[in-house]
């Protein structure tokens, strides 16, 4: 009878703690349990008392039976049970659901964080970024508002946490079209300026308002390039076709662009007399040539581009009109134009531009060509002494630099002047991209001689940078046929930065050492 009483003891004593019986658990994948939510699963069971009692004539195995709910039985708790599991596996109820927890917790979070995140937001909010448009930050990207943001991360919790299908994905609140920035290679529109980029954009802005711009600083601040919105009267200053002072811009403006159009009065009309045509046929055949045809091919932009061309020959008759000069006419064209066009300049129709814009981007770009043109025009005149010079001096320079590759070249019979010609008369612009031309032109204007003398080191890195792909080629035609045609239609401000980084590197250690390495 003793043994009997301890067992009935043993089993009242460990009734919560029996294999079997369901416990209520807590944590990322379950719900706090709520009385008022899951009152059909709460069971009023009473109370064991205090105080011992008469134990009741039973078996033993009964009273355990009677003190345990096992998930192998079958009885009223486990029809509840699994009509909620049923119920909870709906994909619509647990969408409705959560969407609706969503935007009550949002709903919250707006009225509790709105007036204390503007707050710190005016705070912590630079001088500087002080006159940026309403809904941009400091780094120009349209700022989502606390109830976007919380709904956008309370659904990556959400999806994580429960996988769901593709068509019944949270609705997300749509934004506004982000800025132009300072990259050129985003086909489908430019991204949002980074806080860098911000910060440097603000820099050139109050070098440039100053009333006489300092053009030693402005050089500086241009070699690792030039922001977007001021590559324009940038490219002017760097070029010395602006003055430095404020004041005299606006009168040199107009008397350079008086003076061109004076020129087009008195020589334009003798493109066709017998002295004159030959240059001016030469000219109206390599136009269509250029890049990019979807802009160079519009009728207006080949009227300017004739009248450009045939001026500066007439005006410089020791070198006259040499093919190769007509491609250097686009980048300053296409910064010019960008100034008064939201558009790619790809998709742009120049017709649509007013004649006096048009004027007066032709006659800029007419001055800031025959600037450039007078720091290389030796390249262009009888024979081309210049390009002939700076062959021999790439030549030797990779000499010096990697004799391997030199070795290389030589062994298969490959000339420099076979493949540099062309990068030394059309300054790079056939052997990459557009915009890649631009941001090397960036850094081209704020170095002193660029067109010139940098250049050559410019073309040196980039002959390394296929240093690879030339070793593995061990035929003349594949060689020569793959330096004329080097793979870089992919290529943006970050390969042109590395480049002229290698470039700069070789420039400080053999510009001052010609006989540095040589032996």
């Amino acid at each position: 009878m003793a043994s009997d009483g301890a067992r009935r003891q043993f089993w009242k004593r460990s009734s919560h703690r029996l294999p079997g019986s369901i416990q209520h658990v807590y944590g990322a994948q379950h719900p706090p349990f709520d009385p008022l939510v899951h009152g059909t699963l709460i069971k009023t069971v009473p109370k064991t008392p205090t105080t011992p009692v008469k134990p009741k004539k039973v078996s033993t195995f009964q009273e355990f039976e009677s003190n345990t709910s096992d998930a192998w039985d079958v009885g009223e708790d486990d029809d509840e049970l699994l009509a909620m599991a049923a119920e909870s596996l709906n994909t619509e109820v647990v969408m409705e659901t959560a969407n609706q927890v969503i935007q009550n917790h949002s709903r919250r979070q707006e009225q509790h964080r709105v007036p204390e995140e503007r707050v710190c937001r005016d705070r912590e909010q630079p001088e500087h970024f002080s006159n940026l448009p309403a809904g941009m930050g400091p780094d120009s990207r349209l700022v989502k508002s606390v109830s976007e943001s919380h709904t956008s991360h309370s659904a990556e919790i959400l999806s994580d946490a429960t996988p769901l299908q593709r068509s019944q994905s949270l609705p997300y609140a749509s934004t506004a079209p982000l800025g132009y920035g300072s990259d050129d290679k985003n086909v489908l529109g430019p991204p949002a300026l980074t806080e860098r980029e911000v910060y440097r954009l603000e820099k050139f802005r109050q070098l440039l308002a100053g009333p006489n711009t300092d053009l030693e600083e402005l050089r500086k601040l241009s070699w690792s390039g030039i922001p977007k919105q001021v590559r324009p009267i940038t490219w002017k200053l760097l070029s010395g076709y602006l003055p430095a002072n404020v004041d005299r811009r606006e009168g040199t403006l107009r008397r350079k662009q008086k003076e061109y159009f004076a020129f087009i009065d008195q020589y334009y009309d003798s493109r066709n007399d017998e002295a004159h045509q030959d240059t001016y046929r030469q000219i109206h055949i390599d136009i269509p040539r250029m890049s990019p045809e979807t802009l160079i091919l519009q009728p207006k932009v080949t009227e300017i581009f004739e009248r450009i061309l045939f001026i500066w020959a007439i005006r410089h008759p020791a070198s006259g009109y040499v093919q190769g000069i007509n491609d250097l006419v686009t980048p300053f064209f296409v910064v010019f134009i960008c100034e008064h066009i939201e558009e790619e300049v790809e998709n742009v129709d120049v017709s649509r531009v007013p004649a006096e814009v048009l004027r007066n981007i032709e006659a800029d770009s007419y001055w800031c060509l025959s600037k450039l043109l007078d720091g290389i025009q030796d390249n262009y005149t009888f024979a081309q002494p210049g390009i002939q010079m700076k062959v021999r001096l790439l030549e030797e320079l990779v000499s010096r630099i990697d004799e391997q590759v030199h070795r290389h070249l030589d062994q298969h019979e490959v000339k420099y002047l076979q493949f540099a010609f062309r990068w030394m008369n059309n300054l790079l612009m056939r052997e990459m991209p557009l915009r890649c031309t631009v941001r090397l032109w960036d850094t081209y204007q704020s170095e002193p001689e660029g067109f010139s003398h940098f250049h050559l080191y410019v073309c040196a890195a980039f002959l390394m940078r296929w240093r690879k792909e030339i070793l593995e080629e061990k035929d003349f035609q594949e060689l020569l046929i793959f330096l004329q045609n080097l793979p870089t239609a992919h290529w943006g401000n970050e390969e042109v930065s590395v480049l002229l980084a290698e470039a700069y590197r070789l420039k400080f250690a053999f510009a001052d050492a010609p006989n540095h390495y040589k032996k």
